[in-house]
């Protein structure tokens, strides 16, 4: 049976077989095989094999380019990426593109900038990427460029998909920063000292999980004080710009994904601070008639910081504490995945939720007492 989409499938003999296309010079199909002991072996295998069988082929090529002495072996890589890169400026959201090219332009072209398509083997990847100080997370975004690229030319020029192996290794996740009780405490009370727009924002966060970019935008019309509903449909970030003498702008788009659309409860406590500090014609909540910088937002909070004499946190730690005590208070996750616009659950669990020491705790310790229960039973 094939396993994932990737042709391989384990033969009644014991042995794994893998399928590939390669497309001969009269443009015609034809498959061929490969065996091994393993899933894993084939893999490699057919990964290694589609790169070497491109070298052979013409797919994708006019008849003119043929007789101009043109074959695929003279297509660049990062030509055809670039390629895929206007396609995604075309189709998908600014921001997406942006992203998508300071990871071409930082990454991706001076790895690749003198490699031809057919040169790209998954081997080959594996060897550029390992030269790379990235991170994980930026290694994992890096790879899923080169991967759409390869898609593209298969769709552009007829070649077939590389398969692309993550053979990064496998590390402890980093433990995520979250705000202790005392730090929590602090930080409650500093902002109901003189509380205005700036720190009830902050608290909102705390409140409800909302990112930096998603509070930033948000609009009084987003919040109905009536049904007590938070409406999050907005983010904003600063970016390059499309044109114009600015290097850069700050663009309002639709949130993260389609899951970050959502609506989130709201506490009456929290409702009534915010509409105190409501005021007419203001259209934003923390501006007037502009979203807030989130830089600027960010700084603030780190000035907040330094005044409790709290770690100089990122403001995305507002996220994680919110998730943690939500955890910590018994909600149930799939509540908590929706609140924070997840669009699966394990997101939540993998990267969010952070049990405290005090939640650890009170587990051990109600084990342990039923233990010493069990003790007294048998006496």
């Amino acid at each position: 049976m094939s396993r994932r989409g990737d042709n391989i499938r384990k033969r009644a003999d014991g042995r794994w077989e893998g399928r590939y296309r390669i497309n001969t010079v009269n443009g015609e199909k034809m498959y061929k095989s490969i065996y091994g002991k393993s899933y894993g072996e084939v893999k490699e295998k057919l990964a290694n094999k589609i790169g070497t069988a491109r070298g052979s082929t013409l797919c994708g090529l006019k008849e003119s380019d043929i007789n101009t002495g043109i074959t695929r072996n003279d297509i660049k890589f990062c030509t055809v990426c670039e390629e895929w890169l206007h396609k995604v400026e075309q189709t998908r959201k600014y921001s997406t593109y942006i992203k998508y090219k300071t990871l071409y332009q930082c990454h991706i072209q001076r790895q690749f900038s003198n490699d031809n398509l057919t040169r790209i083997t998954n081997e080959y990847i594996q060897d550029k990427l390992a030269a790379l100080d990235i991170s994980d997370s930026t290694r994992h975004s890096v790879l899923a460029v080169i991967c759409q690229t390869l898609r593209y030319a298969e769709e552009r020029y007829g070649y077939p998909v590389t398969l692309i192996t993550n053979k990064s290794i496998r590390k402890k996740p980093h433990s995520v920063e979250v705000m202790n009780r005392t730090e929590q405490a602090r930080l409650m009370q500093f902002l109901y000292r003189d509380m205005d727009i700036s720190k009830a924002g902050i608290f909102l966060c705390l409140s409800t999980g909302l990112r930096l970019g998603e509070v930033c935008a948000l609009k009084w019309t987003d919040i109905d004080a009536e049904q007590k509903l938070l409406h999050v449909n907005r983010t904003v970030q600063r970016i390059e710009s499309k044109e114009g003498p600015q290097k850069t702008v700050l663009l309002e788009t639709s949130p993260k994904s389609i899951f970050s659309n959502r609506e989130i409860p709201m506490p009456d406590a929290l409702l009534t601070l915010l509409m105190e500090h409501k005021r007419d014609g203001q259209k934003y909540v923390l501006c007037t008639d502009k979203p807030m910088e989130p830089r600027t937002y960010q700084n603030h909070f780190k000035k907040y910081l330094k005044f409790i004499n709290a770690p100089d946190y990122n403001f995305h730690i507002l996220r994680h504490t919110f998730a943690t005590n939500c955890v910590d208070n018994g909600m149930d996750i799939k509540s908590l995945s929706e609140i924070l616009g997840h669009s699966d659950v394990q997101i939540t669990l993998n990267r969010y939720v952070h049990p405290s020491m005090d939640t650890k705790r009170k587990y051990i310790n109600a084990l342990s007492a039923n233990y010493v229960q069990l003790c007294g039973q048998i006496k």
